[in-house]
Protein backbone atom coordinates (compact mmCIF):
# COMPACT_ATOMS: atom_id res chain seq x y z
CA UNK A 1 0.00 0.00 0.00
CA UNK A 2 1.15 3.91 -0.51
CA UNK A 3 2.52 5.21 2.53
CA UNK A 4 2.05 9.14 1.52
CA UNK A 5 -0.24 10.45 -0.92
CA UNK A 6 -0.31 14.52 -1.81
CA UNK A 7 -3.83 15.59 -2.41
CA UNK A 8 -3.29 17.97 -5.51
CA UNK A 9 -6.91 19.25 -4.94
CA UNK A 10 -8.82 21.29 -3.14
CA UNK A 11 -12.61 21.34 -1.41
CA UNK A 12 -15.13 18.70 -1.18
CA UNK A 13 -12.84 16.18 -3.24
CA UNK A 14 -9.56 16.34 -1.34
CA UNK A 15 -11.44 15.84 1.58
CA UNK A 16 -13.18 12.37 0.40
CA UNK A 17 -9.91 11.58 -0.99
CA UNK A 18 -8.25 12.30 2.41
CA UNK A 19 -10.96 10.14 4.33
CA UNK A 20 -10.28 6.66 2.33
CA UNK A 21 -6.44 7.48 2.56
CA UNK A 22 -6.91 7.49 6.26
CA UNK A 23 -8.90 4.19 6.76
CA UNK A 24 -6.62 2.60 4.66
CA UNK A 25 -3.78 4.32 7.58
CA UNK A 26 -2.30 6.20 4.24
CA UNK A 27 -0.45 9.72 5.50
CA UNK A 28 -1.94 12.40 3.40
CA UNK A 29 -0.14 16.12 2.08
CA UNK A 30 -2.77 18.78 1.39
CA UNK A 31 -1.24 21.37 -0.96
CA UNK A 32 -3.64 24.71 -1.05
CA UNK A 33 -3.46 28.23 -2.22
CA UNK A 34 -3.02 31.45 0.15
CA UNK A 35 -6.34 32.20 -0.03
CA UNK A 36 -7.72 28.27 0.91
CA UNK A 37 -5.37 27.69 3.93
CA UNK A 38 -7.99 27.24 6.06
CA UNK A 39 -9.80 24.02 3.72
CA UNK A 40 -11.21 21.54 6.07
CA UNK A 41 -8.74 18.91 4.75
CA UNK A 42 -6.02 21.00 4.65
CA UNK A 43 -6.59 21.13 8.39
CA UNK A 44 -6.66 17.99 8.55
CA UNK A 45 -3.76 16.36 6.68
CA UNK A 46 -1.01 15.36 8.29
CA UNK A 47 0.86 17.82 6.46
CA UNK A 48 0.24 20.99 4.66
CA UNK A 49 1.76 23.37 2.13
CA UNK A 50 0.92 26.34 0.09
CA UNK A 51 1.77 25.95 -3.18
CA UNK A 52 1.31 29.70 -4.51
CA UNK A 53 -1.13 32.73 -4.85
CA UNK A 54 -4.84 32.28 -5.30
CA UNK A 55 -5.20 32.20 -9.58
CA UNK A 56 -5.47 28.11 -10.40
CA UNK A 57 -3.09 28.79 -12.71
CA UNK A 58 -0.17 30.11 -10.14
CA UNK A 59 -0.75 26.98 -8.17
CA UNK A 60 -3.31 24.42 -8.44
CA UNK A 61 -2.29 24.34 -12.02
CA UNK A 62 1.46 24.70 -11.32
CA UNK A 63 3.11 21.55 -12.08
CA UNK A 64 6.45 22.61 -11.10
CA UNK A 65 5.37 23.49 -7.65
CA UNK A 66 3.15 20.49 -6.85
CA UNK A 67 6.06 17.90 -8.14
CA UNK A 68 8.43 20.22 -5.62
CA UNK A 69 5.72 20.04 -2.92
CA UNK A 70 6.00 15.97 -3.40
CA UNK A 71 9.50 16.26 -3.36
CA UNK A 72 10.15 18.32 -0.07
CA UNK A 73 7.03 15.71 1.71
CA UNK A 74 8.31 12.51 0.25
CA UNK A 75 5.19 11.61 -0.72
CA UNK A 76 4.90 8.28 -2.61
CA UNK A 77 2.07 9.10 -4.84
CA UNK A 78 -0.20 11.95 -6.05
CA UNK A 79 -3.54 12.09 -6.40
CA UNK A 80 -5.13 14.71 -8.71
CA UNK A 81 -9.45 14.65 -8.26
CA UNK A 82 -11.21 16.21 -10.00
CA UNK A 83 -10.52 18.83 -12.53
CA UNK A 84 -7.82 21.06 -12.84
CA UNK A 85 -5.07 18.55 -13.61
CA UNK A 86 -6.98 15.69 -13.07
CA UNK A 87 -6.71 14.42 -16.99
CA UNK A 88 -3.29 16.39 -18.02
CA UNK A 89 -1.12 13.93 -19.62
CA UNK A 90 1.83 16.04 -19.30
CA UNK A 91 0.89 16.15 -15.15
CA UNK A 92 0.99 12.47 -15.55
CA UNK A 93 3.78 11.89 -17.25
CA UNK A 94 5.89 14.52 -15.35
CA UNK A 95 4.61 13.00 -12.27
CA UNK A 96 5.90 9.57 -12.79
CA UNK A 97 9.28 10.34 -14.13
CA UNK A 98 9.73 12.54 -10.98
CA UNK A 99 9.21 9.10 -9.09
CA UNK A 100 6.00 9.53 -7.96
CA UNK A 101 2.85 7.27 -8.43
CA UNK A 102 0.06 8.86 -10.26
CA UNK A 103 -3.51 7.88 -8.72
CA UNK A 104 -5.02 7.31 -12.96
CA UNK A 105 -4.14 6.02 -15.96
CA UNK A 106 -1.11 6.29 -18.05
CA UNK A 107 -0.14 9.30 -19.56
CA UNK A 108 -1.11 7.37 -23.12
CA UNK A 109 -4.14 6.72 -22.09
CA UNK A 110 -5.03 10.44 -20.95
CA UNK A 111 -4.00 11.04 -24.34
CA UNK A 112 -5.95 9.11 -26.28
CA UNK A 113 -8.46 9.53 -24.60
CA UNK A 114 -8.52 13.33 -23.90
CA UNK A 115 -8.48 13.50 -27.80
CA UNK A 116 -12.01 13.14 -28.96
CA UNK A 117 -11.53 11.86 -32.51
CA UNK A 118 -8.74 9.77 -30.93
CA UNK A 119 -11.07 8.39 -28.54
CA UNK A 120 -14.21 7.73 -30.87
CA UNK A 121 -11.77 5.50 -33.32
CA UNK A 122 -10.39 3.41 -30.56
CA UNK A 123 -13.87 3.01 -28.76
CA UNK A 124 -15.16 2.05 -32.23
CA UNK A 125 -12.06 -0.70 -32.65
CA UNK A 126 -13.22 -1.82 -29.26
CA UNK A 127 -16.70 -2.45 -29.94
CA UNK A 128 -18.11 0.05 -28.00
CA UNK A 129 -21.33 1.91 -29.60
CA UNK A 130 -20.71 5.25 -30.95
CA UNK A 131 -22.66 8.19 -32.86
CA UNK A 132 -22.68 7.84 -36.25
CA UNK A 133 -19.81 10.47 -37.59
CA UNK A 134 -17.41 11.71 -39.67
CA UNK A 135 -14.93 8.89 -38.00
CA UNK A 136 -12.07 11.31 -37.63
CA UNK A 137 -11.07 14.92 -38.05
CA UNK A 138 -13.17 16.37 -40.78
CA UNK A 139 -11.53 16.97 -43.75
CA UNK A 140 -10.03 19.76 -45.56
CA UNK A 141 -12.32 19.01 -49.02
CA UNK A 142 -15.59 21.19 -49.01
CA UNK A 143 -17.22 18.77 -51.01
CA UNK A 144 -16.19 15.74 -49.15
CA UNK A 145 -17.56 17.63 -46.13
CA UNK A 146 -20.73 18.35 -47.65
CA UNK A 147 -21.12 14.44 -48.58
CA UNK A 148 -20.08 13.62 -44.80
CA UNK A 149 -22.67 15.47 -43.96
CA UNK A 150 -25.49 14.33 -46.23
CA UNK A 151 -24.23 10.69 -45.04
CA UNK A 152 -25.09 11.45 -41.38
CA UNK A 153 -28.40 13.05 -41.87
CA UNK A 154 -28.89 16.37 -40.61
CA UNK A 155 -29.16 18.20 -37.61
CA UNK A 156 -25.37 17.19 -37.38
CA UNK A 157 -22.90 18.92 -34.60
CA UNK A 158 -19.24 20.17 -35.49
CA UNK A 159 -17.31 19.67 -32.34
CA UNK A 160 -13.78 20.36 -31.41
CA UNK A 161 -11.57 17.32 -30.83
CA UNK A 162 -9.58 18.49 -27.84
CA UNK A 163 -13.48 20.57 -26.60
CA UNK A 164 -14.61 20.20 -23.11
CA UNK A 165 -16.92 22.12 -20.66
CA UNK A 166 -19.74 22.86 -23.76
CA UNK A 167 -17.53 24.70 -25.61
CA UNK A 168 -16.09 24.00 -29.17
CA UNK A 169 -19.60 22.67 -30.70
CA UNK A 170 -21.90 23.83 -33.18
CA UNK A 171 -25.16 22.51 -34.28
CA UNK A 172 -25.76 22.45 -38.18
CA UNK A 173 -28.99 21.80 -39.15
CA UNK A 174 -28.69 22.45 -43.31
CA UNK A 175 -26.08 22.29 -45.76
CA UNK A 176 -26.21 25.91 -46.13
CA UNK A 177 -24.42 26.83 -43.28
CA UNK A 178 -21.81 23.82 -42.74
CA UNK A 179 -18.86 25.13 -44.07
CA UNK A 180 -18.96 28.19 -42.33
CA UNK A 181 -19.64 26.45 -39.06
CA UNK A 182 -16.83 24.08 -39.83
CA UNK A 183 -14.68 26.97 -39.96
CA UNK A 184 -15.60 29.16 -37.15
CA UNK A 185 -15.90 26.11 -35.07
CA UNK A 186 -12.29 25.82 -35.74
CA UNK A 187 -10.95 28.71 -34.81
CA UNK A 188 -13.01 28.46 -31.34
CA UNK A 189 -11.31 25.28 -30.82
CA UNK A 190 -7.83 26.48 -31.90
CA UNK A 191 -8.17 29.78 -29.43
CA UNK A 192 -9.84 27.58 -26.24
CA UNK A 193 -7.99 24.70 -26.64
CA UNK A 194 -4.67 25.18 -28.92
CA UNK A 195 -6.43 22.81 -31.23
CA UNK A 196 -8.33 23.44 -34.29
CA UNK A 197 -8.87 19.82 -34.87
CA UNK A 198 -12.77 19.49 -35.12
CA UNK A 199 -15.03 16.10 -36.27
CA UNK A 200 -18.68 15.99 -37.09
CA UNK A 201 -21.65 14.00 -35.58
CA UNK A 202 -25.30 12.89 -35.97
CA UNK A 203 -26.89 15.76 -33.40
CA UNK A 204 -29.20 13.58 -31.69
CA UNK A 205 -32.46 15.92 -30.85
CA UNK A 206 -33.47 14.39 -27.45
CA UNK A 207 -30.79 12.26 -25.43
CA UNK A 208 -30.99 11.37 -22.26
CA UNK A 209 -26.82 11.74 -20.88
CA UNK A 210 -26.01 7.99 -19.06
CA UNK A 211 -22.75 6.76 -18.18
CA UNK A 212 -21.04 3.80 -17.07
CA UNK A 213 -18.50 3.77 -14.46
CA UNK A 214 -15.60 1.47 -14.20
CA UNK A 215 -12.46 -0.09 -12.45
CA UNK A 216 -9.70 -1.41 -14.23
CA UNK A 217 -6.07 -2.57 -12.74
CA UNK A 218 -3.81 -2.10 -15.60
CA UNK A 219 -3.54 -6.02 -15.26
CA UNK A 220 -5.80 -7.72 -17.37
CA UNK A 221 -8.54 -7.32 -14.90
CA UNK A 222 -11.98 -4.61 -15.61
CA UNK A 223 -15.18 -4.58 -13.85
CA UNK A 224 -18.61 -1.99 -14.31
CA UNK A 225 -19.87 -0.76 -11.72
CA UNK A 226 -23.42 0.00 -13.82
CA UNK A 227 -24.58 3.25 -15.05
CA UNK A 228 -25.88 6.99 -13.86
CA UNK A 229 -28.41 9.29 -15.30
CA UNK A 230 -26.86 12.80 -14.64
CA UNK A 231 -29.54 14.27 -17.91
CA UNK A 232 -30.37 17.30 -15.52
CA UNK A 233 -28.23 19.96 -16.97
CA UNK A 234 -27.83 23.83 -17.02
CA UNK A 235 -25.47 25.12 -19.87
CA UNK A 236 -23.67 21.50 -20.14
CA UNK A 237 -22.99 21.73 -16.51
CA UNK A 238 -24.57 18.73 -14.70
CA UNK A 239 -27.54 19.48 -12.10
CA UNK A 240 -28.84 16.57 -10.02
CA UNK A 241 -27.58 12.97 -11.06
CA UNK A 242 -28.86 9.23 -10.08
CA UNK A 243 -27.51 5.62 -9.99
CA UNK A 244 -28.48 3.14 -11.32
CA UNK A 245 -30.23 4.99 -14.59
CA UNK A 246 -34.20 4.57 -14.89
CA UNK A 247 -36.42 2.80 -17.89
CA UNK A 248 -33.10 1.73 -19.93
CA UNK A 249 -33.64 -0.25 -22.41
CA UNK A 250 -32.04 -3.81 -20.39
CA UNK A 251 -30.37 -5.54 -23.83
CA UNK A 252 -29.35 -2.76 -24.95
CA UNK A 253 -27.92 -1.43 -21.42
CA UNK A 254 -26.44 -4.71 -20.98
CA UNK A 255 -24.35 -4.95 -24.43
CA UNK A 256 -23.13 -1.69 -23.03
CA UNK A 257 -21.86 -2.70 -19.82
CA UNK A 258 -20.09 -5.38 -21.36
CA UNK A 259 -18.87 -3.26 -24.44
CA UNK A 260 -17.13 -0.53 -21.74
CA UNK A 261 -15.18 -3.36 -19.78
CA UNK A 262 -14.10 -4.91 -23.35
CA UNK A 263 -12.56 -1.79 -23.84
CA UNK A 264 -10.91 -1.12 -20.55
CA UNK A 265 -9.11 -4.63 -20.96
CA UNK A 266 -8.55 -3.60 -24.87
CA UNK A 267 -6.62 -0.23 -24.29
CA UNK A 268 -4.95 -1.67 -21.05
CA UNK A 269 -6.67 1.02 -18.77
CA UNK A 270 -5.78 1.34 -14.88
CA UNK A 271 -7.55 3.44 -12.30
CA UNK A 272 -11.31 4.75 -12.00
CA UNK A 273 -12.97 6.01 -15.60
CA UNK A 274 -16.45 6.79 -16.58
CA UNK A 275 -17.66 6.38 -20.09
CA UNK A 276 -20.31 8.92 -21.27
CA UNK A 277 -23.09 8.28 -23.63
CA UNK A 278 -26.06 10.12 -25.38
CA UNK A 279 -29.16 7.19 -24.97
CA UNK A 280 -31.70 8.11 -27.20
CA UNK A 281 -34.27 5.01 -28.29
CA UNK A 282 -33.20 2.84 -26.64
CA UNK A 283 -29.78 2.99 -27.91
CA UNK A 284 -26.53 4.59 -26.83
CA UNK A 285 -23.69 6.58 -28.71
CA UNK A 286 -20.76 7.20 -27.12
CA UNK A 287 -19.20 10.74 -26.93
CA UNK A 288 -16.25 10.60 -24.32
CA UNK A 289 -14.33 8.77 -21.64
CA UNK A 290 -13.12 10.61 -18.52
CA UNK A 291 -10.19 9.70 -16.91
CA UNK A 292 -10.62 10.33 -13.48
CA UNK A 293 -12.62 9.98 -10.58
CA UNK A 294 -16.03 11.97 -11.04
CA UNK A 295 -18.24 14.37 -9.09
CA UNK A 296 -20.95 12.07 -8.91
CA UNK A 297 -19.39 9.04 -7.87
CA UNK A 298 -20.88 8.94 -4.59
CA UNK A 299 -24.48 7.59 -6.33
CA UNK A 300 -22.51 4.74 -7.36
CA UNK A 301 -20.98 3.89 -4.29
CA UNK A 302 -24.37 4.12 -2.67
CA UNK A 303 -26.28 1.46 -5.06
CA UNK A 304 -22.74 -1.03 -4.94
CA UNK A 305 -21.25 0.13 -1.68
CA UNK A 306 -17.77 0.12 -3.33
CA UNK A 307 -15.63 2.78 -2.35
CA UNK A 308 -14.51 4.21 -5.60
CA UNK A 309 -11.67 5.86 -4.33
CA UNK A 310 -9.91 3.44 -2.24
CA UNK A 311 -10.13 1.33 -5.41
CA UNK A 312 -8.01 3.78 -6.93
CA UNK A 313 -5.39 4.18 -4.36
CA UNK A 314 -5.20 0.50 -4.33
CA UNK A 315 -4.27 0.27 -8.07
CA UNK A 316 -2.22 2.83 -7.44
CA UNK A 317 -0.06 0.68 -5.41
CA UNK A 318 0.26 -1.91 -7.83
CA UNK A 319 -2.45 -4.10 -6.40
CA UNK A 320 -5.09 -6.12 -8.54
CA UNK A 321 -9.08 -5.33 -8.47
CA UNK A 322 -10.10 -6.61 -4.69
CA UNK A 323 -13.57 -7.16 -6.67
CA UNK A 324 -14.58 -9.27 -9.66
CA UNK A 325 -17.54 -7.99 -11.52
CA UNK A 326 -19.66 -11.03 -9.89
CA UNK A 327 -19.34 -9.54 -6.73
CA UNK A 328 -20.60 -5.87 -8.05
CA UNK A 329 -24.73 -6.24 -6.75
CA UNK A 330 -26.95 -3.51 -7.41
CA UNK A 331 -29.23 -2.30 -4.16
CA UNK A 332 -31.60 0.20 -4.06
CA UNK A 333 -31.21 3.50 -5.52
CA UNK A 334 -29.57 6.68 -4.62
CA UNK A 335 -29.74 10.23 -5.83
CA UNK A 336 -27.24 13.53 -5.81
CA UNK A 337 -28.10 17.24 -5.48
CA UNK A 338 -24.94 19.39 -6.16
CA UNK A 339 -25.16 22.52 -3.77
CA UNK A 340 -23.49 25.83 -5.58
CA UNK A 341 -23.14 29.12 -3.58
CA UNK A 342 -24.78 30.76 -6.56
CA UNK A 343 -27.87 33.19 -6.78
CA UNK A 344 -30.62 30.68 -7.04
CA UNK A 345 -32.56 32.48 -10.42
CA UNK A 346 -29.29 34.35 -12.21
CA UNK A 347 -26.48 31.54 -11.45
CA UNK A 348 -24.12 34.01 -10.83
CA UNK A 349 -21.70 32.67 -8.52
CA UNK A 350 -22.15 34.18 -4.39
CA UNK A 351 -19.29 33.70 -2.70
CA UNK A 352 -18.81 34.82 1.23
CA UNK A 353 -19.01 34.37 4.15
CA UNK A 354 -20.79 31.11 5.75
CA UNK A 355 -22.30 32.25 9.08
CA UNK A 356 -24.07 28.79 9.62
CA UNK A 357 -23.78 25.85 8.25
CA UNK A 358 -25.75 22.41 9.21
CA UNK A 359 -25.59 18.95 7.34
CA UNK A 360 -28.69 16.86 6.61
CA UNK A 361 -28.55 13.91 8.51
CA UNK A 362 -30.88 10.25 8.72
CA UNK A 363 -30.78 6.86 7.32
CA UNK A 364 -29.18 6.62 3.88
CA UNK A 365 -28.31 10.41 3.72
CA UNK A 366 -24.68 11.27 2.98
CA UNK A 367 -22.91 14.66 2.50
CA UNK A 368 -19.76 15.52 1.21
CA UNK A 369 -18.79 18.96 2.01
CA UNK A 370 -15.88 20.92 3.11
CA UNK A 371 -18.55 23.38 4.41
CA UNK A 372 -18.16 24.66 8.21
CA UNK A 373 -19.64 27.83 9.77
CA UNK A 374 -17.38 30.48 9.70
CA UNK A 375 -15.94 29.43 6.41
CA UNK A 376 -15.45 31.96 3.32
CA UNK A 377 -16.26 30.30 -0.08
CA UNK A 378 -13.94 32.20 -2.04
CA UNK A 379 -14.53 33.62 -5.60
CA UNK A 380 -11.62 31.90 -6.97
CA UNK A 381 -12.83 28.89 -7.99
CA UNK A 382 -16.12 26.15 -8.93
CA UNK A 383 -19.13 27.35 -6.70
CA UNK A 384 -19.79 23.79 -5.75
CA UNK A 385 -19.68 23.91 -1.80
CA UNK A 386 -21.48 20.23 -1.45
CA UNK A 387 -23.24 16.83 -2.76
CA UNK A 388 -26.29 15.89 -0.67
CA UNK A 389 -26.51 12.18 -1.78
CA UNK A 390 -29.48 9.99 -0.33
CA UNK A 391 -29.99 6.21 -0.79
CA UNK A 392 -33.37 4.03 -0.53
CA UNK A 393 -34.53 0.85 -1.65
CA UNK A 394 -36.57 2.41 -4.15
CA UNK A 395 -36.01 5.47 -6.55
CA UNK A 396 -39.45 7.13 -5.03
CA UNK A 397 -38.18 6.45 -1.44
CA UNK A 398 -34.52 7.90 -2.62
CA UNK A 399 -36.05 10.78 -3.92
CA UNK A 400 -38.10 11.84 -0.98
CA UNK A 401 -35.46 11.35 1.65
CA UNK A 402 -33.25 13.59 -0.72
CA UNK A 403 -36.22 16.41 -0.82
CA UNK A 404 -36.38 15.73 3.45
CA UNK A 405 -32.93 16.28 3.43
CA UNK A 406 -32.72 19.71 1.25
CA UNK A 407 -35.14 20.77 3.82
CA UNK A 408 -33.01 20.43 6.31
CA UNK A 409 -30.08 21.47 5.05
CA UNK A 410 -29.49 25.15 6.00
CA UNK A 411 -26.64 27.52 4.98
CA UNK A 412 -26.63 31.12 5.94
CA UNK A 413 -24.62 34.00 4.96
CA UNK A 414 -24.41 33.38 1.20
CA UNK A 415 -27.15 32.45 -1.59
CA UNK A 416 -27.32 28.83 -2.25
CA UNK A 417 -28.93 26.79 -5.37
CA UNK A 418 -31.08 24.52 -3.10
CA UNK A 419 -34.47 26.10 -4.30
CA UNK A 420 -33.64 25.03 -7.45
CA UNK A 421 -32.63 21.69 -6.33
CA UNK A 422 -35.79 21.33 -3.84
CA UNK A 423 -37.96 22.24 -7.05
CA UNK A 424 -36.51 19.49 -9.04
CA UNK A 425 -36.83 16.39 -6.67
CA UNK A 426 -40.44 17.48 -6.61
CA UNK A 427 -41.30 18.12 -10.58
CA UNK A 428 -43.42 15.69 -11.98
CA UNK A 429 -41.44 14.72 -15.44
CA UNK A 430 -38.18 14.14 -13.53
CA UNK A 431 -40.08 11.87 -11.04
CA UNK A 432 -41.36 9.65 -13.74
CA UNK A 433 -38.05 9.31 -14.96
CA UNK A 434 -36.51 9.50 -18.49
CA UNK A 435 -36.15 13.23 -18.60
CA UNK A 436 -33.53 14.68 -21.58
CA UNK A 437 -30.25 16.50 -21.18
CA UNK A 438 -32.70 19.68 -22.81
CA UNK A 439 -35.53 19.12 -19.98
CA UNK A 440 -34.25 21.70 -16.78
CA UNK A 441 -32.87 24.75 -19.89
CA UNK A 442 -36.81 24.26 -21.19
CA UNK A 443 -38.16 24.55 -17.54
CA UNK A 444 -35.70 27.62 -16.91
CA UNK A 445 -36.68 29.05 -19.62
CA UNK A 446 -32.92 29.57 -21.07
Amino acid sequence: MLDKVLIANRGEIALRILRACKELGIKTVAVHSKIDRDLLHVRLADESICIGPNPSAQSYLNIPAIISAAEVTDTSAIHPGYGFLAENADFAEQVENSGFAFIGPKAETIRLMGDKVSAIKAMKAAGVPTVPGSNGAVPTDSNECLRIAKEIGYPVIVKAAAGGGGRGMRVVHSEASLLKSISITQSEAGSYFGDSTVYMEKFLTNPRHVEVQVLADGQGNAIHLYDRDCSLQRRHQKVLEEAPAPLLDAEARAACLKACVDACIQINYRGAGTFEFLYEDGAFYFIEMNTRVQVEHPVTEMVTGIDIVKEQLRIASGLPLSIKQEDVVLNGHAVESRINAEDPKTFMPCPGKVDYFHAPGGMGVRVDSHLYSGYTVPPTYDSMIAKIICHAPTREMALKRLSVALDETFIDGIKTNIALQQDLVEDANFIAGGVNIHYLEKKLGL
